[in-house]
């Protein structure tokens, strides 16, 4: 599941710092408007000025269309004003706190919370897989058929639903994100326009505001409109990947990549540890990156090998199911390798043109045979 660990590795990466930055800045935002002190309201204003004047946007995509620097630069022009309405010594409107900071305060209860659930439902069903994954991989090989393919129509369930979950909880993160452009900049806007109205002082600076506004409203407008067809187009996206996952595979340098579980020897046996693995056909080089799932990343230093062959391992020579052997040019002995499930085994092999198992008694592999092999057969 090469877009699943892509997924895994860009949700932990990236939402939960998105959503919790954009948590705090929020609170702080909203804490730092003088409707919540009173006590001195000259310096909260120009404190929350500030605040704006700090704020940055995150952009989303490649480079920011010209709707978007106008949205992130108003933040500078709120706090410009809000600095010269304080030379005035304006006072803060009766209905300050439904235009700014109702909405603000909606926004980060429906929409920054909802994302929270998102990711506490994320981290359930990642600990329900990586259990079950676990149980199942340390299935003997010496169980019953019937056994083992319910094991494994168990695991397909439950990776099927995994990816469910994975996949909306990014869908989360992204719309939160989209969100913030015209949700958090619109309630600050009207703040002004109501500013505007009902103090004298503001009303020469309002003028010279003016065209700015009409273009950020057109931004907003064009902003929003572009998130709810390009809402309508992940949406759609996200129900063709859920139906047809290998068709929507991302797009990635290597020729393979994902987990893989690799046979370590120890002073008193062996253990199998859990790497993120890339391979490139042209270059032959097999990276292999320790995995620790408890701290949620990188568990040791990577390691990079070329390979020479791989070869399929037969069931009756190891306890564990979906394994292969690598041999590398450049580090002694053999590479013992089990992959997630014999549909993964056979990706892997495919993409370092693994090879079958030689047998020296070829009458008895014909009687014999291999019942991983048998398997693999019928998934084909």
């Amino acid at each position: 599941m090469v877009l699943g660990t892509n997924l895994l590795a860009a949700v932990f990466i990236g939402g939960l710092k998105r959503i919790a930055t954009g948590k705090a800045s929020l609170i702080s935002l909203i804490r730092s408007f003088p409707l919540f002190f009173l006590l001195d309201l000259s310096s909260a204003k120009r404190k929350f000025a500030d605040s704006l004047n700090e704020f940055k946007f995150q952009c989303i995509g490649d480079a920011e269309t010209d709707d978007e620097m106008c949205i992130a630069r108003s933040l500078q022009e709120f706090a410009t004003v809000l600095r010269n309405l304080e030379d005035e010594r304006i006072r803060m409107i009766e209905n300050a706190s439904e235009v700014l900071i109702t909405p603000l305060e909606k926004f980060r209860k429906e929409q920054i919370g909802a994302a929270k659930e998102a990711k506490k439902k994320y981290d359930k069903e990642t600990e329900k897989y990586c259990g079950i994954l676990e149980k199942h991989l340390n299935l003997s090989s010496k169980k019953k058929e019937s056994q083992l393919q319910e094991a494994d129509s168990q695991v397909d369930l439950v990776r099927q639903h995994f990816y469910e979950v994975s996949l909306e909880y990014v869908f989360k993160v992204q719309e939160v994100q989209e969100r913030k452009m015209f949700e958090f900049v619109e309630p600050l806007l009207a703040f002004l326009q109501g500013l505007f109205t009902f103090y004298h002082h503001g009303y020469e600076l309002a003028k010279d505001f003016g065209d700015f506004k009409t273009q950020l409203t057109i931004s907003i407008q064009n902003t929003r409109n572009r998130f709810e067809g390009t809402r309508s187009e992940v949406e759609s996206l996200m129900k063709k990947m859920k139906e047809n996952p290998l068709e929507h595979k991302t797009i990635s340098p290597y020729t393979m990549e994902g987990y893989l579980y690799v046979q370590e020897k120890r002073h008193f046996g062996t253990s199998w540890v859990k790497h993120y693995c890339t391979y490139q056909r042209d270059s032959k080089q097999i990276t292999m990156v320790p995995f620790d799932q408890k701290s949620g990343g990188k568990g040791g230093e990577d390691e990079s090998v070329t390979l020479k062959s791989c070869t399929r391992r037969k069931t009756d020579s190891i306890e564990k199911r979906f394994c292969f052997d690598v041999e590398a040019v450049d580090r002694p002995g053999v590479i013992t390798m089990q992959a997630l499930s014999e549909e993964d085994r056979r990706l892997w092999m495919e993409a370092m043109d693994g090879r079958e198992p030689v047998s020296n008694n070829s009458g008895k592999q014909s009687k014999n045979k291999d019942p991983e092999l048998v398997v693999a057969f019928l998934v084909l």
